[in-house]
């Protein structure tokens, strides 16, 4: 009965998204919110220039008005739909300053910064004051080594400030990943599926429609923003994104999770780090450019064989977490 209603969430984020796209996108291209193609880049992304950004409300519009269908308004799923729209408003404000007021940096790092840990704060606190999470992570594979599942107390202070380095960490690190036609749609509604898993096995419905509406929602967006995409999420997408992602690891107390079903998050940021550090230590770059899928690119790898294997890589290790839950 939980996964027909969760199939049906689907369907109809799907629906709500695509109808969305189609309204939406042309009235973007007439306020000429287009997309600024950085120059130092890979040359077949400077076609992309104008491509309009902001989509990600598409898919935000498609989760919303799915849960609200649901009424799926449990004290779990609102306190993670708030603050995945929060990490949105966060991201939308940049891109409505980048794109429409012309001002091409945006808001600063420490308002955007300041924000995100703000609202990170708001989700720990209301995990644990009101909802009862505690403030122990659940420990993968445990299962496997013991009889009972192992958790790891961390304490309220540390609990507290592991719990914004993640929400922030994953909200940018999903922002980084955002650099290819359909890369981040589809490496997340991946993840997603994961934690659809996570919380059938926790019995919360709640979470569940809201994953399964969020995949619906993204499966609909990669109609616009597969190679050749049509439309961009933006910062309005992939902060929200990143922020749903990481709070459903927060609620589920998965978080240890992350670093495996998020490999691609992961490795993109680390691309970026270690290019950096390198240039400034030794002059040198690692790589031809970051991040990661950029190196590729500029190997001659074509955007789609690059989606593909990075989506592949995703969908192994979620395989691989779901047997450690």
């Amino acid at each position: 009965m939980e996964i027909t209603k969760g199939l049906v969430a689907l369907v109809i984020s799907f629906g709500v998204t695509l109808g969305g796209g189609l309204f939406l996108i042309p009235w973007l291209l007439k306020l000429k919110v287009g997309q600024t193609v950085r120059m130092d880049g890979p040359k077949r992304h400077l076609k992309k220039s104008g491509t309009p950004t902001m989509g990600g409300i598409i898919f935000l519009l498609g989760l919303t008005v799915t849960l609200i269908i649901f009424r799926a308004f449990d004290a779990k799923t609102m306190l993670l739909l708030v603050t995945t729209l929060l990490f949105g408003l966060v991201g939308f404000l940049d891109d409505f300053i980048k794109v429409v007021l012309r001002r091409p940096l945006g808001l600063r790092a420490r308002e955007k910064l300041l924000g995100q840990v703000i609202f990170s704060l708001l989700l720990a606190f209301g995990a644990v004051a009101f909802l009862g999470r505690g403030t122990d992570w659940y420990l993968p594979f445990s299962r496997v080594f013991f009889e009972e599942p192992r958790y790891l107390e961390l304490g309220n202070l540390f609990f507290f400030a592991a719990t914004v380095f993640i929400m922030v960490g994953s909200a940018n690190a999903v922002n980084l990943t955002d650099g290819l036609d359909g890369l981040c749609s589809s490496v997340t509604l991946i993840v997603m599926s994961f934690f659809a898993l996570v919380s059938l096995a926790l019995k919360e419905q709640g979470l569940f429609i809201f994953s399964m509406a969020l995949i619906g929602g993204l499966f609909g967006f990669l109609v616009f923003n597969r190679h050749p995409a049509k439309v961009f999420m933006g910062d309005t997408g992939s902060l929200a994104l990143g922020a749903a992602v990481a709070g459903f690891a927060v609620l589920t107390q998965t978080e240890l999770f992350l670093p495996l079903v998020g490999i691609i998050y992961v490795v993109e940021t680390l691309s970026v780090i270690i290019q950096v550090a390198s240039y400034q230590l030794t002059g040198k770059r690692i790589f031809k450019m970051s991040p990661l899928h950029h190196h590729f690119e500029l190997s001659g790898w074509s955007e789609n064989k690059i989606v593909l294997t990075f989506t592949l890589v995703t969908l192994i290790m979620v395989f691989l977490s779901g047997y450690g839950l």
